[in-house]
């Protein structure tokens, strides 16, 4: 089966944001700002994809008062794996818009979600780490005061307040993302309005299938005779109340209609007597003397006898079984005849 094609503009978007994402190894991913009355212009600290820059220096003197670690690269694996992350997806997001299907980019935009969660949590998890794990022997000990930069946005710590924010590589990585997830979740609306459009056509074929379905079963002939009413049904041929279902019989046209009849006698008149052209008949039905069940005439033992007493005067039983006729045989004296010797 061929996989749901996604629409050229989202196609076209997917690519330009794997080309976007190519640039945040060249920018700046996320920049804390630290401003104090004695820096009047600010502290800068930037983090790339593969290093730090900025006022590291200064902002690593001032930490080794306070006890904090030193920042330096080398010390952070993630440099060494994250700006080939990011070639990883932006290559993702290229090769899922050339290759135009939905699977590819739902597969891609979770990828990337995760990704991003995870690298969240492990810038938490440093800063953290930076702000609470503080030298004893410091020059400057505050009790119970740790110096954790906020995740995103402001913190005050001591006199120095500390700002946290993306800077345009992290911007450029949030766009890619929303533009990606965009183009995805419209993906998925489109494709369930597709499946409700589907789902209406379906169900309205199915309405003009059904009549059609009905006229041809009715046309290949019935699927079996309908069961009898006693004392509501009456018979077709001397329209009296059927109560007797022992010596009840159908007969179907092969136009589906069912006619019903309370005796034998009854059913052959109303052929032989031409109230109902024989050629017309699908199949003929008797009741068994014992069961009360219906089946087909040519699959039954009938035995007349004047001791039957059956409601018209036919006075004929039919027997399902050999077992039942000779039961009724040692009941009832009489003859076996034909079915077919009863329609002539």
């Amino acid at each position: 089966m061929k996989k749901p094609q996604m629409l050229a503009i989202h196609r076209i978007l997917l690519i330009i944001s794997g080309i976007a994402l190519l640039l945040v190894n060249y920018f700046p991913i996320w920049r804390i700002e630290l401003s104090a009355p004695q820096y009047p212009e600010g502290l800068e600290l930037l983090i790339y994809s593969d290093k730090l820059a900025g006022n590291v220096d200064i902002i690593n003197g001032l930490n080794h008062y306070i006890g904090m670690k030193t920042l330096h690269t080398s010390d952070f694996i993630e440099f060494s794996v994250l700006p080939s992350l990011i070639v990883f997806f932006a290559l993702l997001f290229i090769g899922v818009g050339i290759w135009g299907k939905r699977s590819g980019g739902y597969f891609a935009i979770g990828l990337f979600a995760l990704f991003g969660i995870v690298a969240m949590v492990d810038f938490w998890k440093w800063e953290y780490d930076y702000g609470h794990n503080l030298n004893p022997d410091a020059a400057i000990i505050v009790p119970g005061m740790s110096y954790q930069p906020p995740l995103v946005g402001f913190k005050q710590l001591l006199n120095f307040g500390a700002y946290s924010i993306p800077a345009t590589g992290g911007w450029l990585f949030i766009l890619t993302g929303v533009v990606a997830a965009g183009c995805m979740l419209r993906e998925w609306l489109a494709s369930r309005k597709t499946k409700q459009t589907l789902g209406k056509k379906l169900f309205v074929l199915k309405l003009l299938i059904l009549p059609a379905g009905l006229i041809t079963t009715q046309a290949c002939g019935p699927s079996g005779p309908q069961p009898i009413k006693r004392g509501t049904d009456a018979c077709s041929h001397c329209k009296m109340t059927i109560s007797d279902l022992r010596f009840g019989c159908e007969m179907i046209s092969k136009k589906g209609r069912a006619y019903k009849f309370d005796d034998i006698k009854c059913m052959t008149s109303f052929v032989s007597e031409g109230d109902f052209d024989k050629a017309a008949v699908e199949v003929f039905y008797l009741s068994d003397f014992k069961t009360e069940e219906l089946r087909p005439a040519t699959e039954m033992s009938l035995l007349h006898s004047e001791q039957l007493r059956s409601p018209m005067g036919g006075n004929c039983a039919a027997f399902e079984t050999p077992s039942s006729l000779a039961e009724a045989q040692k009941q009832f004296s009489g003859t076996l005849v034909e079915w077919d010797m009863l329609l002539k």
